[in-house]
């Protein structure tokens, strides 16, 4: 399939599906499953935390990126950390040039393990975006990618949920993981 050829189709699924979110990584279409109520909290939480702590710069949710060199891939990252202003020329699907961090948050389908634990990672170092920071539910952890070099990140840390992480630069900040560790009990226990 064509790269424009996805487009049409991700275009015309946005107006007659209400959700459906569509991806074009490493040549094969997929699509990401609908936000459930943490999965949201914990985006909503995402960006409270990088306006608290880096005014200067919005995570946007929903904007898409053109992340691949190699078969011209579009991801559509749950967020996506950039200068205030940044997209303002942007269309739909925007260079990555200028991303500092992209945000994951795993949904519960069968699809979340190679996306968000394989190609994503993959992608986003080929496109040389400084910092992956993907919100592991399954887990119960968060993971930091950072430093990509010819197409890998060589850095990666995690911590368990509860736990602090850092954010390193150009983002440049802790993340206090305790409220992802608060409301995953919660939703257990409710569950």
């Amino acid at each position: 399939m064509l790269t424009e050829q996805f487009e049409v189709l991700a275009e015309v699924a946005i107006r007659e599906a209400e959700g459906l979110r569509m991806e074009f990584i490493g040549g094969k279409m997929g699509v990401k499953a609908v936000p459930d109520g943490l999965h949201e909290t914990i985006t909503m939480w995402l960006v409270r935390q990088c306006l608290q702590h880096q005014p200067s710069l919005d995570l946007h949710t929903g904007q898409g990126l053109k992340i691949e060199t190699y078969r011209k891939g579009r991801a559509r990252p749950d967020g996506t950390l950039a200068p205030t202003g940044h997209f303002v020329q942007a269309g739909e699907w925007a260079e990555p040039d200028g991303v500092l961090m992209t945000v994951e948050v795993t949904s519960h389908d069968y699809d979340t393990n190679r996306r968000d634990r394989v190609e994503k990672p993959r992608a986003y170092a080929e496109s040389g975006i400084p910092v992956y920071l993907l919100v592991d539910r399954d887990a119960g952890e968060v993971t930091v990618y950072s430093e990509p070099v010819e197409g890998t990140y060589q850095e990666r840390h995690t911590a368990a949920f509860g736990k602090s992480i850092e954010l390193p630069a150009p983002v440049g900040f802790t993340l206090d993981t305790e409220p992802l560790r608060a409301w995953s009990a919660a939703r257990e226990s409710a569950g």
